[in-house]
């Protein structure tokens, strides 16, 4: 089962900063991600989203790949394997491309939507479903990032825990900023 995390940040490129970070990790195998968006809202108040999977080009590579390999099949058939293969590597991604357009794969679009439209401007957020994650591994790399849990799947505790983490950093950095000059 995967858990839904979502973070708001106050700057518009930390949702950015992170999920980069977040794909970093999971080549790395410290997180194993399902989805993720990151949404940020900008000073005139639009949204603007970037989804971390582009289902449109997934889709037509994978059908078109398909469809070349079934249309060189049944152009054996025909003795013309190579018209075959052209016009059925056509379709298939046409046809790729066209399911992946319609496809809607892990977070709810209407749900990022919603959430994203209570951002402030000049703000972003980071929408993640993690399937599994190596949790001190992951926050500790994460050390740096200040942002706030805007909502979760996660335990209370769980959700406690990251939230902590996340204004650790804002503590750290007040005490910082205040402390004495030697």
């Amino acid at each position: 089962m995967a858990d839904l995390i979502v973070v708001g940040f106050d700057d518009p490129h930390e949702a950015d900063r992170v999920l980069t970070q977040l794909q970093r990790m999971q080549r790395e195998y410290l997180i194993d991600l399902e989805d993720a968006v990151v949404a940020i809202r900008q000073p005139d108040g639009k949204v603007r989203l970037k989804q971390s999977y582009n289902m449109v080009g997934t889709g037509a590579a994978s059908v078109g790949l398909s469809g070349a390999l079934w249309g060189t099949l049944v152009g054996l058939l025909f003795l013309n394997p190579l018209a075959g293969m052209a016009v059925g590597a056509a379709v298939g991604a046409g046809a790729g491309a066209l399911s992946g357009s319609l496809m809607d794969y892990g977070i709810d679009d209407n749900f990022i939507r919603e959430l994203s439209d209570t951002l402030k401007p000049d703000t972003s957020a980071i929408f993640v479903l993690v399937r599994k994650v190596q949790a001190e591994k992951v926050l500790s790399e994460l050390s740096d990032v200040r942002g706030r849990v805007l909502r979760s799947s996660l335990s209370p505790d769980q959700e406690k825990r990251l939230q902590e983490a996340l204004m650790q950093v804002s503590k750290d950095q007040e005490s910082a900023g205040s402390a004495p000059a030697n």
